[in-house]
């Protein structure tokens, strides 16, 4: 159920979005955000009057050693043994210098490391000057095992030719998401266009063509838990699983770092049933006011939290009376996990490291504050609206919930 009142915060940062995205049109932005094109435009319009603007228009071994020469008085013959003996070194000579050749050319090759398919292409691109057999000995190969190679040559090169293409298909739907993607999403997203594919040939040509998701960084504590508050049970149990949307949330806070060891701060309420974020709150402290904001914002998207149970650490806010009051406000009954103990809140963990991973793409902060603030803003709401999810099959929590109705509706019709 999308939001009927818009907070303020809300308004401004879709406004901001907006303005800030080059190119960007309203009917892109408001698909993002869930919202109606006209109300992204009212908001936009009303913006630009408040602040005076015009709207613009939309090898091998050496040879043996010969055996000892037979002693004999006969100058001749003793002759005649030397130089037998200087022509097989210079055999020798001669092949180790032929190997040592093959080895410096080679080198190119393994530049890239040293696979067996790169030796063979090596024999195969070489075999004229110095031979198939001497070319196996000296890289350790067998002769068969190369002329099985040297036949699938068509084939090989009909799959090379296939994996350059579905290679291109791969970036686009890793461009499209940011450069967040690994290979289970991207091939849920190739998929759902229509192709026939396995996750393992995604990877491979993922592996092979140096496209890569986006790895996680180190964790900076947020969670300070009150000596003071009063015992909450853990209705969870680990448990982050829900079989109808509305009915358990979980919340939790983390740091957006900016420029000059600065920090903004995220609570966001989620979920459990399809991983939506339904609740968010951006502000400069981690006072009990910021997950509170989180909280009333997931009232208003949901329509009310009435017999809800909300899920969280034993951080400071979450245990203080003003956030108890709450609660009890809005007829959610509270749970949090053990103290000290980050798998008791796991999945919230998990979303914000993502959140994080995917918007800083391996930057050290977000730059200065109103940056920030557009970019996780835009984030949060295109995870709803089309990001998609392993939990949800790897469907956007959106169209998940959306699925679950229709299918409610017809078992009930």
């Amino acid at each position: 159920m999308a939001m009927k009142d818009y907070s303020d915060e809300f308004k401004a940062d879709a406004v901001a979005l907006y303005e800030s995205t080059p190119g960007a049109t309203y009917k892109s932005i408001a698909a993002d955000l869930g919202i109606n094109r006209a109300t992204l435009r009212e908001w936009v319009l009303r913006d630009r009057e408040r602040r005076g603007a015009a709207a613009p228009s939309a090898g091998g071994t050496p040879a043996a050693q010969a055996g000892q020469t037979a002693s004999s008085a006969d100058p001749d013959e003793r002759i005649r043994q030397l130089e037998a003996r200087v022509a097989e070194l210079e055999a020798s000579e001669r092949k180790l210098a032929t190997e040592r050749d093959i080895l410096r050319k080679a080198a190119k090759y393994f530049a890239g490391g040293d696979q067996l398919v790169s030796r063979f292409q090596f024999v195969a691109d070489h075999r004229d000057a110095y031979g198939v057999k001497r070319l196996c000995e000296v890289l350790g190969l067998n002769r068969s095992s190369y002329y099985k190679w040297l036949s699938g040559r068509k084939a090989r090169a009909s799959r090379q030719s296939e994996d350059r293409l579905l290679a291109e298909r791969i970036r686009e739907v890793h461009d499209e998401s940011g450069g967040a993607y690994g290979s289970p999403r991207v091939t849920a997203e190739l998929r759902a266009k229509g192709l026939r594919i396995n996750e393992k040939r995604v990877a491979r040509i993922m592996r092979t063509f140096s496209i890569t998701g986006i790895r996680l960084r180190r964790r900076v504590r947020t969670t300070v838990p009150d000596p003071a508050a009063s015992q909450v049970p853990d209705l969870f149990q680990r448990d982050f699983t829900a079989t109808e949307p509305g009915r358990k949330y979980m919340g939790d806070i983390t740091y957006l770092p900016l420029a000059g060891r600065e920090f903004l701060y995220l609570a966001t309420v989620l979920d459990c049933f399809s991983r939506k974020v339904v609740g968010w709150s951006i502000a400069d402290h981690m006072r009990t006011g910021l997950v509170a904001d989180a909280l009333q914002m997931a009232a208003s998207t949901r329509g009310g939290l009435d017999g809800a149970v909300f899920h969280s650490d034993h951080g400071a806010q979450y245990g203080s009376r003003a956030f108890a009051d709450l609660c009890d406000q809005l007829g959610v009954t509270r749970s949090m996990g053990s103290v000290g103990t980050s798998a008791d809140n796991a999945a919230c963990e998990s979303f914000h490291a993502s959140l994080k991973r995917e918007t800083l793409q391996g930057a050290r902060d977000y730059g200065d504050a109103g940056t920030c603030r557009r970019t996780v803003f835009a984030w949060l709401a295109r995870y709803n609206t089309r990001r998609r999810h392993s939990a949800n099959g790897h469907l956007s929590p959106n169209e998940y919930e959306r699925r679950h109705h229709a299918a409610k509706l017809t078992l009930a019709a």
